[in-house]
């Protein structure tokens, strides 16, 4: 049941990327698919499209099809290709041309490198929003380096959380401690990949009859966690246990708060800490994961 914890946990949350693996729908499918959800009764749960600057004309052409709506344009998080410029006179001429229905606010940008950001930083315009994704799973990584170069600047960090083999999911301990990193600089994020259910499991790596399976992480225990570390309430070692929490009955949201065991955060510091760090995730799915919400009995 919907409570008004959990109503802030959930706002504008789930970036699409129905373009993306596993989904990896056509143009025309993950714009249509979109452009209901915009109008469902789930829309309060959706944050950006996600596109390739690449496809930004695709896109363009597809949005072309679906009916327009009253109200603000779609909000278009566009993944930059790896030539600076280019992608940003890409992103202008979309903006220009078709900002009365859809408006790129949002680069992300592979960090190649501390110097690269500070290049990047430089270029972006006001109107952009850039988020570097960084390193961090690998035993060398250190994202204490990139939170330094990001910390006061209007940009955020990017955490890729999964994908579809299963070393590409971090350990819950260096997850936790690039939150932690970031957090301690003051740099928000915004997470990618495996994060299509609640709360930490195995599950299949693709929709693909008899594919392989993985201990996935759950959006509920990053964004929970991420909260309680942003609010001081948490440390390194709880966040790095809530990460790796698997009962879904420990995870509790009412009116007044959210709860993770003997954690709480009130809702009002939900809401802030989701506005101001944990931003949102990409995710090739919008139904999965408020289905695996309802068949829980969380939504």
């Amino acid at each position: 049941m919907a409570t008004l914890a959990l109503d802030a946990l959930l706002e504008s949350l789930i970036d699409y990327a129905g373009l993306f693996p596993p989904a990896k729908l056509d143009m025309t499918t993950a714009v249509g698919r979109h452009a209901a959800y915009l109008t469902g009764p789930d829309a309060p749960k959706l944050g950006a499209f996600i596109c390739p600057v690449s496809r930004l004309a695709e896109f363009a052409a597809a949005l072309g099809h679906v009916a327009d709506r009253p109200g603000e344009p779609w909000r278009v998080s566009a993944l930059a290709d790896g030539q600076p410029r280019l992608d940003l006179d890409t992103v202008a001429r979309f903006n220009q041309d078709h900002g009365r229905r859809a408006v790129v606010d949002m680069l992300e940008i592979k960090a190649a490198g501390l110097e690269s950001i500070d290049r990047a930083l430089e270029m972006v315009p006001e109107n952009i929003y850039p988020v570097f994704e960084i390193p961090y799973a690998g035993e060398t990584d250190d994202p204490r380096g990139y939170a330094a170069a990001l910390a006061g600047s209007d940009a955020a960090a990017k955490l890729r959380t999964g994908g579809v083999t299963a070393d590409a999911f971090p350990a819950p301990e260096r997850l936790a401690a690039a939150i932690m990193a970031l957090a301690a600089a003051d740099v928000p994020f915004k997470a990618t990949a495996g994060l299509h259910h609640p709360i930490r499991a195995e599950h299949d790596l693709t929709y693909e009859p008899g594919c392989p399976r993985a201990v996935m992480h759950g959006f509920l225990n990053v964004f929970v966690g991420a909260a309680l570390v942003h609010d001081d309430r948490a440390d390194v070692t709880d966040l790095t246990a809530i990460l790796a929490e698997t009962d879904p009955r420990v995870f509790s949201f009412d009116d007044s708060a959210a709860s993770w065991r003997r954690l709480s955060i009130p809702t009002d510091r939900l809401a802030r800490s989701r506005h101001r760090f944990a931003l949102s995730y990409g995710s090739c799915s919008f139904d999965e994961p408020l289905a695996d919400l309802r068949s829980l009995g969380v939504l």
